[in-house]
């Protein structure tokens, strides 16, 4: 559950980096105060496995595909939990790194997968991080 609640941060991070308009002044409301939860524990080792699998499943990976998509997400599990270690109080430099992980994530998966792999991958995205939520929740 922990890594498709980081994937889906990922995923909206760089949604909200890509799909920012500008806004006037005026139509921004005013700031509330609001608590702020601590970041979440360490993702699992095994949630690049699971995700492995879910990808293997939805995007049909060859074995050496599916071997190579492993070690990216394994990599990537890594660097997020490295980065949630060295940033743990500051989370706009949390935020930052985890963006900079995603976007080399998405480019080592991009060399790995076909062109048809990928944009089923870009397409299927939210279904599969519901995917991923599913398998955690009933762990």
């Amino acid at each position: 559950m922990l890594f498709s609640r980081s994937l889906l941060v990922l995923g909206l991070l760089g949604t909200v980096t890509f799909g920012c308009a500008r806004r006037q002044k005026a139509d921004i409301p005013e700031a509330k105060s609001v608590t702020v939860a601590p970041p979440p524990a360490a993702m699992p080792k095994a949630a690049a496995r699971d995700l492995t699998d879910v990808m293997t499943d939805e995007l049909k990976l060859l074995p050496d595909q599916q071997t190579k998509v492993r070690a990216i997400l394994s990599g990537t599990v890594k660097k997020v939990n490295d980065a949630r270690q060295q940033n743990a109080g500051n989370q706009t430099a949390l935020q930052t790194e985890l963006r900079k992980i995603n976007a080399e994530s998405e480019g080592e998966l991009k060399a790995v997968l076909t062109p048809t792999q990928y944009k089923d991958y870009q397409a299927k995205k939210r279904q599969i991080q519901a995917q991923m939520q599913a398998r955690r929740s009933t762990k």
